[in-house]
């Protein structure tokens, strides 16, 4: 489960954060401040993955706090959130460590797709003992929501999409074989499919014995 501290001063505002964090499986709201200096002691007192924090706070501004946590060795994810559309301030954001940056006035899907992208990207570094160039290449590619470019040559993002919601859908996984029942396709081109999510963190392969044979193997989505 990743943990998410809501940093937001408007209060409505907040509470909107903090019911959309809690819609998306695989997080929940660790706490819900208003001020930077409120940040920095909910830090020190509770277990934090991410901050969703607010540029324009009451005692400060949230690249200020970013900079503070990183010079006090405090390595916690940022998604900065802001109205500001300012080209400088985007700069500034990744320099200090925000990986993402979601501009207000958003959309719970918005919010889901920039959280779901930070969850796959953990989990692909959580999973990688050693990773080249590709791998990386693909990592950042999943945060920054441009890893469609990133297909090998004869995939294609909607299909990999529907094979990773067949996959998330199916609570005991799915062979190669019942995948491509599920979803209208072949075998071969299912199993190509599964084999990309296994090798980018995101399914688990499991063999299945009891046949004839090289076992067969079930996929199953990784859990966060």
């Amino acid at each position: 489960m990743i943990r998410v501290l809501v940093v937001e001063d408007d209060l409505v505002a907040a509470d909107a954060h903090r019911l959309y964090v809690d819609r998306v499986d695989g997080f929940e709201v660790a706490g819900v401040v208003h001020t930077a200096a409120e940040a920095r002691r909910a830090l020190g007192r509770l277990d934090v993955d991410l901050l969703l924090l607010d540029q324009y706070l009451p005692d400060g501004n949230g690249l200020d706090l970013c900079r503070t946590l990183r010079a006090e060795g405090r390595l916690v994810d940022v998604i900065m959130v802001t109205s500001a559309r300012d080209l400088g301030l985007v700069r500034a954001a990744v320099s200090s460590g925000v990986v993402q940056y979601l501009l207000k006035p958003f959309t719970f899907a918005t919010l889901r797709d920039k959280l779901e992208r930070y969850a796959r990207f953990r989990r692909g570094v959580d999973r990688a003992e050693q990773a080249d160039q590709t791998d990386v290449d693909h990592l950042f590619a999943t945060l920054r929501g441009s890893e469609s470019a990133q297909l090998p040559k004869g995939m294609s993002a909607p299909t990999l999409d529907a094979v990773a919601a067949a996959l998330r859908g199916a609570g005991e996984g799915l062979s190669a074989s019942a995948a491509g029942d599920v979803l209208g396709m072949s075998r071969v081109t299912a199993r190509r499919y599964l084999e990309y999510l296994a090798d980018h963190g995101l399914a688990v392969r499991q063999p299945i014995y009891g046949q004839v044979g090289r076992p067969e193997l079930r996929y199953q989505w990784a859990d966060n």
